[in-house]
């Protein structure tokens, strides 16, 4: 079954670009079954259990294969080998799978190589309903009169500038859809894209360039909202510029000085109903006619409609050992 990046980028081609389903076959190179199964079921992913994992031949002669193609790869065009005589010559030191296998290492080997010099960015204009960014701040506030450091989500729109911020104890991936969740729920819609830093919630590896490995039930997430993730360039922060200056428009204006409240319940509403004060009166920063509420209510008819609540919000993982210690949430519990 195909994975949680194929089935987002279904999703977002039917329900946001309105591309037909035969469009949609031709392009992502899957079956029309399996479109109308993801628009359909409205699910985010699909399970698929192997009954007998098969063992690969090729991986003892990675090693070879790799000098072999680096090789080939700095000959002059005329004298570069085809992949069957690489696959023949491979097969001279003992490999006995097949060419298929060879053909798809080559395959992603030279798409990596390429990626290297592969030039990317992440622009720094944005159409209404395009972009949005994602970030976290620590802020320090008393809370029943003990001080607590918490982590505030930050989000923020690319192109009315409307922001959009609230507290939790921690950044826990829960608490991470908890926020866009509460964050869509609030502007009354998404955008097509979110930019993201590699933070652990949502990015496993970091590959060269742009390509990344997400986390499979943040992929979920941004499947049910269409959202379409991008990750920034490790240590370049100004291609999220916009929520890194709002971490510190918001520390100085709503956690300066320190709060004081009695729980995160009222700290949240003191933080929604200053971003929407501060939103009805300071203009945008482009168009000075405008304030960045008013732009933000033109935007609104851009967005991609609210998907409502996800649904995957919480990982459930529980042991129980012979001494009565549970464990839930990595945390151990002794119980009778």
């Amino acid at each position: 079954m195909k994975g949680v990046d194929t089935i987002a980028r279904i999703r977002r081609e039917f329900f946001t670009r309105g591309r037909a389903i035969k469009d949609i076959v031709r392009d992502l190179h899957v079956s029309r079954n399996t479109v109308r199964k993801v628009i359909r079921s409205g699910a985010t992913a699909f399970a698929y259990e192997r009954d007998v994992q098969p063992l690969p031949k090729l991986g003892p002669w990675r090693d070879d294969l790799d000098r072999m193609l680096t090789t080939n790869a700095g000959r002059s065009a005329r004298e570069r080998l085809t992949l069957i005589r690489i696959y023949e010559a491979l097969r001279g030191l003992g490999y006995e799978g097949g060419y298929d296998a060879v053909r798809r290492y080559a395959k992603s080997w030279s798409s990596e190589r390429d990626s290297v010099t592969a030039q990317a960015f992440v622009p720094l204009s944005f159409a209404p309903g395009e972009t949005y960014q994602f970030d976290w701040s620590n802020e320090i506030v008393l809370i029943g009169g003990t001080t607590v450091t918490v982590k505030v989500a930050h989000v923020r729109l690319c192109h009315s500038r409307m922001l959009f911020v609230r507290a939790y104890p921690r950044e826990s991936q829960e608490m991470v859809f908890d926020a866009h969740d509460r964050a869509f729920a609030f502007f009354q819609g998404t955008c097509q894209r979110g930019i993201y830093d590699n933070m652990k919630t949502a990015v496993e590896t970091i590959f060269v360039g742009r390509e990344r490995a997400y986390n499979r039930r943040f992929l979920q997430m941004c499947s049910h909202y269409l959202v379409d993730p991008v990750a920034c360039t490790p240590a370049s922060g100004w291609e999220k510029g916009q929520v890194e200056n709002q971490v510190g428009l918001v520390r100085e204006r709503f956690f300066t000085p320190r709060v004081r409240v009695k729980s995160y319940e009222e700290l949240n509403a003191l933080l929604l109903d200053g971003v929407i004060a501060y939103a009805k009166a300071h203009p945008h920063p482009e168009e000075r006619e405008h304030t960045v509420w008013e732009r933000f209510e033109i935007e609104r008819a851009a967005f991609v409609p609210y998907a409502g609540r996800f649904d995957g919000f919480h990982a459930i993982t529980a042991s129980v050992s012979t001494t009565c210690l549970v464990r839930f949430d990595n945390n151990r519990y002794s119980v009778m």
